[in-house]
């Protein structure tokens, strides 16, 4: 499913503009630990954490991650933001929890 149409359907907001948005995810990833993240994160899942800082971005890089999800109304770093929009990662924002992000995404993707 393309980034924009699942954050569309999920409620979520976009914080990254157009960027990234035509890439497809079919899954989900919830993790904080980073470099668990780069071992086990998928080139096509929406990665869910409550980190904000601009090494999110290079962790979603090196695993080739489309997708960022920051849950609990989390905000996100505005240099993160802009790291995100110029390597053409979504990063998406939803004031829901983890695991409702997880259940409502298990029925759309």
């Amino acid at each position: 499913m393309k980034i924009n149409v699942f954050a569309e359907k999920m409620k979520m907001k976009i914080l990254t503009g157009n960027s990234g948005l035509n890439r497809d995810i079919t899954e989900l990833y919830a993790c904080d630990l980073l470099s668990f993240v780069m071992s086990h994160g998928s080139r096509e899942c929406g990665w869910i954490t409550i980190h904000t800082h601009i090494n999110t971005v290079a962790v979603a890089l090196m695993g080739e991650i489309p997708c960022i999800i920051v849950p609990e109304g989390i905000k996100e770093d505005e240099m993160t933001i802009n790291k995100a929009i110029e390597e053409g990662i979504a990063i998406l924002s939803s004031d829901e929890n983890s695991y409702n992000i997880c259940w409502k995404a298990h029925e759309i993707l």
